[in-house]
């Protein structure tokens, strides 16, 4: 297993980081792969003024590369903004696990997802605010590579 993954993979899927739920989140992202397996819930609080994401977690059923990514992407995005956050894609999440297989690449596009998503539940539960462009786009993009991959 570690010719496999990275010493970073393997020091996420050991001791992984936000892990967990937030009880009073101001958003939940649930994603899954059915070719997988592999579940994910991304919990976030944010600053409603700001739109600074203040606290995130994450709960994922799945091989060591889904909880991997689940910790790394919740590092990634806690104190960011929205519009930030959503510049962050799986490839920068590959970047900073410092490679993945191949055969698992698609953990990195479901921890992009879960964040897309959990965002998504933020704007639908907050109609007077205007998600940012990247929030459709990358909504979009993510459900086309997810068409293909199935």
């Amino acid at each position: 297993m570690a010719d496999f993954y990275t010493d970073t993979v393997l020091e996420h899927f050991r001791n992984p980081r936000n892990a967990g739920e937030i009880e009073d989140a101001d958003c939940v992202g649930d994603v899954g792969n059915p070719v997988c397996g592999d579940l994910m819930r991304i919990s976030m609080t944010i600053n409603d003024e700001t739109e600074v994401i203040e606290d995130i977690k994450f709960k994922t059923f799945g091989c060591g590369a889904a909880i991997a990514t689940s910790s790394i992407i919740t590092e990634m995005v806690k104190g960011l903004t929205i519009p930030e956050a959503l510049k962050i894609s799986n490839k920068d999440v590959i970047a900073k696990l410092g490679g993945l297989p191949a055969v698992k690449i698609h953990c990195s596009v479901l921890a992009e997802e879960g964040i897309v998503k959990a965002l998504k539940d933020y704007f639908d539960k907050h109609p007077e605010k205007t998600a940012p462009p990247e929030q459709e786009e990358k909504a979009k993009l993510l459900a086309a590579v997810e068409v293909h991959e199935h």
